[in-house]
């Protein structure tokens, strides 16, 4: 019988993406996602979807799905035909707010979910905006007000509550520096989630030990921290992840096996060419005094074709004028025509074959690729792109501010903090040869931080390459408009990543089940025993 998930702040589900790959000899999955809590909706429909996908036996989808995925047919007409995998989708994906939605409620979805099953798994994030320092630097620190610094107390509410046999917390890394009132954040985490009957002690909690997926001994606190490119992840993600495992269980889980690190453009290099396309322009008027007394000036924007003819003109001219001054030769390359859709046919998006992460991304029933449509930029904006591409093709590094003033100073943008100094990398382009920087949500507001590698594509990157970044396969679809789609993927946990813990979270029931087998054995070693102790075999 398949081990129990219940999955919170789920997000668009790439913790339980990772569990649900893991199969045994048989083919047949190890997990069983149970129930998924999120509270917005475009992650809830994408959760939902991807839940009708488990319905199905893995890497084996009915054609329908596909015709969905070209456009074929609505996601509406896809669920009518499968109407009883749907009802499943629908009791597991769950639209709710933990923190504000009644306990009791939660407590009952996940008593039904879980059907008596007293061995399961609990996943999930508590919303991480509160501990991130960006976040803590908009805002000043962390206030004691902020309910999102105590939303991981419902996710240790449940721990204690419903006594599951393993759970997994990931959070970001500026969980580690975060204090509150003079004390670490992360230090009465590790002490509260050891002991949930310490905080509720109505609920008569068993203790948990705490392990590092990293490290075998524990000496200080970024020894929880994860970095996702030591583990095939074409990203240089950091985060903090803790595995929790009920004092009754014999086994410790292993720790993630170092694997080869995995560039960009090995992923995302072979993807059709798209180019960007062009929002609007901008002129300035005379000068005007800004609220905070200093000197600003007036802008004026104007619409701008954005046809294939226009943007190439444009490139074109904006090319010519950096090559010359970057003394580089031009162009070998075509500028590409379409700016992409969300479904592109096209037989160019398959990793070569030997790739480590190959199959992970494959589907040999894709025709095509989703979410692979480009976003349209400032045209003043699109020059620092095209600048910036070129720069880090010729000096193997992207150009900060102040290379762009040295370079020429019109291609400063034009903002109030650019000689701040806190925006020094205000437009990164991703090196190819590299894993990807960390994809965040910020992703949806600008393309400012992923500027694709290739010049004559001029642009950001698109909803699917991040996705890629992130290790989502590629039949994963995301339901929302692209700016949500963008949120979702950045919000999530790598599914690569979180399969190879999956991986760990399954030995440990494995062995412990070996274990306890071979202490029945063993009478006399039980009689000796004091009522309630445990054993630890380390």
């Amino acid at each position: 019988m398949p081990i129990p998930i219940i999955d919170l702040f789920a997000g668009p589900g790439g913790l339980a993406e990772g569990f649900s790959s893991v199969a045994n000899d048989n083919g047949d999955r190890v997990f069983s996602i149970k129930l998924s809590i999120e509270k917005d909706a475009a992650a809830h429909k994408t959760l939902t979807l991807r839940s009708f996908v488990r319905q199905f036996p893995l890497r084996q989808l009915p054609d329908e799905y596909y015709r969905f995925v070209e456009g074929e047919i609505s996601l509406d007409e896809l669920y009518q035909l499968y109407p009883e995998q749907y009802t499943e989708a629908q009791s597991e994906a769950w639209q709710a707010t933990l923190g504000q939605t009644p306990s009791e409620e939660v407590d009952q979805r996940i008593v039904t979910s879980l059907e008596n099953q007293n061995d399961w798994v609990l996943i999930g994030g508590p919303p991480c905006q509160a501990y991130s320092n960006a976040g803590r630097s908009r805002v000043g620190g962390i206030n004691e007000e902020d309910h999102r610094v105590y939303l991981y107390k419902e996710y240790l509410r449940i721990i204690a509550r419903h006594h599951p046999s393993v759970f997994v917390m990931e959070n970001v890394e500026g969980l580690l520096s975060a204090k509150l009132n003079d004390e670490k954040i992360f230090g009465w985490i590790l002490r509260d989630l050891a002991d949930p009957s310490s905080v509720f002690g109505d609920h008569n909690s068993p203790g948990y030990r705490i392990y590092s997926l990293v490290k075998n001994k524990v000496t200080k606190h970024s020894d929880y921290l994860i970095k996702a490119e030591d583990f095939g992840v074409p990203q240089k993600r950091h985060r903090v992840i803790l595995i929790g495992v009920r004092e009754d269980i014999l086994k410790r889980p292993d720790i993630l096996t170092h694997s080869e690190k995995v560039g960009l453009a090995s992923v995302i290099g072979m993807l059709p060419k798209i180019r960007s396309g062009i929002s609007r322009s901008y002129s300035h008027s005379e000068d005007v005094m800004k609220k905070d007394g200093s000197n600003g000036k007036k802008r004026f924007y104007s619409r701008f074709e954005s046809s294939y003819e226009a943007w190439k003109q444009q490139i074109e001219g904006f090319s010519s004028e950096l090559l010359s001054k970057l003394r580089m030769e031009d162009f070998t390359e075509q500028f590409p025509e379409t700016m992409g859709a969300e479904f592109v046919k096209t037989n160019d998006m398959q990793l070569d074959e030997h790739h480590s992460l190959f199959e992970w991304y494959s589907d040999r029933n894709l025709t095509g690729l989703t979410h692979h449509v480009s976003r349209s930029h400032l045209l003043q904006d699109l020059k620092r792109y095209l600048f910036a591409a070129l720069y880090t093709r010729k000096n193997n590094r992207f150009p900060k501010l102040n290379d762009y003033k040295l370079f020429d100073e019109n291609l400063l943008p034009d903002h109030c903090n650019v000689d701040s100094g806190k925006f020094t990398d205000r437009f990164r382009v991703q090196l190819p040869d590299s894993p990807a920087t960390t994809v965040t949500s910020h992703i949806s507001k600008d393309g400012h931080y992923f500027i694709h590698f290739d010049p004559v594509q001029c642009r950001s990157l698109t909803v699917r390459e991040a996705a890629r970044i992130q290790t989502f396969p590629d039949n994963y679809i995301f339901c929302g408009n692209r700016t949500e789609q963008y949120h979702q993927v950045g919000n999530a946990v790598p599914p690569f990543l979180a399969y190879q813990i999956a991986e760990i979270i399954s030995n440990i029931f494995q062995e412990d089940v070996e274990n306890q087998n071979e202490i029945a054995m063993h009478p006399l070693l039980n009689f000796l025993l004091p009522q309630g102790r445990q054993i630890e075999i380390f």
